[in-house]
């Protein structure tokens, strides 16, 4: 297998010359400035996309629904300045990480994104299904998550997956389970201080 190309899209220049710099000398990086260039300038080398939502012209979300549609093997993480919503339970990304982003926290990004292309369809969803979870609790009050229905299908598809994964998780060491799931844990507590 070559060298692992990952493709930053990002209507700020700036931000995507910053990403691209600190990938750059690990990675085989290209760059687009909107959602029409990230079209022309996917094929089938690109192993995962970073990907901002707002764009003008074509969307993020449209970009993403054009590699899913056409059937591209390449891991997404939506990083973006739009807090999440529980319209992201219909979207096929892979991972949703919420600017301003470090660097460390873009490398851990792109390592989860490769990590996951590892893994069988069934972890993938998981892995994709459990990020959603995870940004919506960062976002979202107790109550809010509580009361909306298709999260309660959301977190009752990760408890179907999780009991069908079981014996493959039991297979997984601790530090490379750990790596997947350096999610922020919810503070709940601070969500719902209305008292």
């Amino acid at each position: 297998m070559g060298e692992t190309t990952i493709l930053i899209v990002d209507d700020e220049s700036a931000v995507t010359d910053v990403y691209a710099a600190h990938l750059q000398d690990e990675y085989d990086v290209r760059t687009a400035y909107d959602g029409s260039e990230a079209v022309e300038t996917l094929d089938e080398d690109v192993d995962a996309v970073l990907l901002d939502r707002r764009m003008p012209g074509m969307s993020g979300d449209e970009v993403l629904e054009h590699i899913r549609d056409e059937g591209y093997d390449c891991r997404v993480a939506m990083v973006t300045a739009v807090d999440p919503d529980f319209d992201i339970l219909d979207m096929g990304f892979d991972d949703y990480v919420v600017k301003p982003v470090s660097r460390d926290d873009l490398y851990e990004t792109v390592d989860r994104l490769l990590t996951y292309t590892s893994y069988d369809d069934t972890f993938q969803e998981y892995f994709s299904l459990v990020s959603k979870r995870a940004a919506l609790q960062t976002s979202k009050s107790q109550s809010a998550l509580e009361t909306n229905e298709e999260y309660q299908a959301l977190t009752e598809q990760i408890d179907e997956l999780e009991a069908e994964l079981d014996d493959a998780v039991m297979d997984l060491d601790e530090g490379e389970f750990g790596a997947l799931f350096r999610m922020p844990e919810p503070d709940f507590d601070s969500l719902d201080s209305t008292s």
